[in-house]
């Protein structure tokens, strides 16, 4: 199935409501929302810039054109660099610095209701994106808030209620950068030797069209494709010079986690994660990056051979779940495996290409030390013998957290959580199948599968910071991931393996309202996997 055929149903979901409300005298899509509508003329901006959600064709295979949906920009005030266009269908990097005060006017040109999430970015309910500000065709939202985040690499993307997964797949998703001033006192690797590398896997008709997934059981799993894109691209080799960059890594994947390492073996030096950069570079054999999380890596090819190649590569793992994909490597377009996916999760395979171009020998070297993190302990936390619960289960075929699925406004008890206070969280399942899957006998059948999946747990609002990990039984599933995992630095999602939990800290101040938390599989997303933290 395409995706104009998959989406065909959502729009007649969406024009069907805009002629209900047309037909009932009193209702209208503009008065039982309350959409930002007009700028506020007492913020000062220092960057305004316009962001528009669009249909094109996009070449991306050889042959035709593929129908995507794609943010554009106009920069209309601030520093020329705050937009840069890539090359596909991916919107433009926005490039910002702390403490700017920015307003970006958004524009809906497409026929399904959207509206924007600023993934890991710290600003108020109605500026986040909450579906619950869902804008339609024609109309606009203005976003205004200041930049209150350290030096990292976040990301923008549609959140749409029940069509997150469908139209992030389309496209709706682009980079963002933050920086300031302690990251420039490090004089890191920038301009040409800062390379953003967004990963996605998609997969695609004969005709180059996006075809996704359809089914109950294939939603269940999370989109896996068979063609991997870098920047919207596929199969591009990158040229470098012998000296060090600055590599920005994004997973802008549905579900797919990748456990990155370099196919000669090289360990890979870590310098950031998603809310900002490490306190000193790490080195380890890989990483695991599951959906939404970013990673910030230095790779120095210096001494390498003037025309050799370096291929940053996905390694086997296993205790991903079900393997509803294809069982080999890399399928033909259109074809998929064993339930109609391409390569399936853990299964190997290379993700972007390095090529040394040219011998330099102007490289800077690297710090020892980047910058100050204040680590956070239970003597930060503002109510030490509380511990709020994310629970992860499913019941009746639906995933759920805390037992709940998604309903707009609602939040129980345990999800009202005071202002300015810092909160220990546990993340965990709630029941005794989480392991299942990761011992290898459990959980038959197809419950027992979904039991056995890992979980990209996503919070809005602040960043936290990891305490623990616990793994609650014995697993050689789990020996294949535990060494790629980063347990220093900020961070806003964190995966949850079969069988983990998972103990943060985070900080909920300066904003009240509805902040979401979900599942980062973007089709658990949609079926209900995300709940409501409501900051009174």
């Amino acid at each position: 199935m395409s995706y104009t055929e998959f989406s065909r149903r959502k729009f007649l979901q969406y024009t069907a409501f805009g002629a209900i409300a047309s037909a009932l005298p009193g209702l209208s899509r503009s008065e039982e929302r309350l959409i930002n509508k007009d700028p506020d003329h007492n913020l000062k901006a220092d960057v305004e810039l316009e962001l528009h959600a669009r249909t094109a064709e996009v070449p991306i295979l050889p042959g035709a054109k593929t129908h995507v949906f794609q943010y554009t920009g106009k920069l209309l005030k601030g520093p020329t660099q705050t937009i840069k266009t890539l090359p596909g269908y991916l919107g433009p990097i926005l490039n910002f610095e702390r403490g700017q005060k920015i307003r970006i006017f958004f524009y809906n040109h497409i026929n399904e209701p959207v509206i924007t999430h600023w993934h890991g970015m710290h600003v108020p309910q109605k500026m986040d994106g909450h579906p619950m500000y869902e804008i339609y065709n024609g109309e606009r939202y203005v976003y205004e808030f200041e930049i209150d985040n350290p030096a990292s690499t976040y990301w923008y993307h549609s959140h749409t209620h029940d069509m997150t997964a469908t139209q992030v797949y389309q496209g709706l998703a682009g980079m963002i950068t933050v920086r300031d001033a302690e990251e420039q006192k490090l004089a890191l690797p920038a301009d040409d030797y800062e390379i953003p590398l967004i990963i996605q896997d998609r997969q695609f008709t004969a005709g180059n069209q996006f075809q996704y997934l359809h089914g109950m059981h294939r939603r269940m799993i999370g989109f896996l494709g068979d063609t991997i894109l870098v920047n919207g691209q596929a199969g591009s080799v990158i040229p470098v010079k012998t000296r060090a960059y600055r590599l920005r890594l994004l997973n802008g994947s549905n579900s797919r986690i990748y456990k990155l390492g370099w196919s000669d073996g090289t360990p890979l030096t870590v310098i950031g994660t998603d809310g900002g950069l490490l306190e000193k570079p790490g080195t380890m054999p890989y990483v695991m990056l599951a959906p939404a999380e970013r990673l910030e890596l230095w790779m120095d090819f210096t001494g390498r051979d003037i025309g050799s190649d370096l291929t940053l590569q996905s390694l086997d793992y296993k205790g991903g779940g079900p393997q509803m994909g294809g069982m080999g490597g890399m399928r033909g377009r259109g074809r998929g495996g064993m339930m109609g996916g391409g390569l399936a999760q853990g299964k190997a395979f290379p993700v972007i290409t390095f090529n040394i171009a040219e011998k330099t020998g102007d490289s800077p070297a690297l710090p020892d030390k980047l910058v100050t993190i204040k680590r956070l302990s239970a003597k930060d936390l503002t109510h030490p013998d509380k511990t709020v619960p994310i629970a992860i289960g499913m019941r009746h075929m639906t995933f759920q957290l805390n037992g709940r699925t998604f309903s707009m406004y609602d939040h129980l008890d345990i999800e009202r959580i005071p202002v300015d206070s810092i909160q220990k969280i546990r993340i965990f399942h709630d029941n005794d199948m989480g392991s299942g899957g990761m011992r290898g006998g459990r959980g038959m059948g197809m419950m027992g599968m979904m039991h056995s999946m890992p979980h990209p747990i996503h919070l809005h609002g602040q960043q936290f910071q990891i305490v623990s990990r616990k793994q609650n039984s014995s697993s050689s599933a789990y020996d294949t991931v535990k060494e790629g995992f980063i347990h220093s630095g900020w961070k806003d999602t964190v995966l949850v393996m079969p069988g983990e939990e998972i103990e943060i800290i985070k900080p909920f101040q300066h904003f009240t309202g509805l902040f979401l938390y979900h599942c980062h599989n973007l089709e658990h997303e949609d079926m209900g996997m995300m709940r409501n933290f409501e900051i009174y």
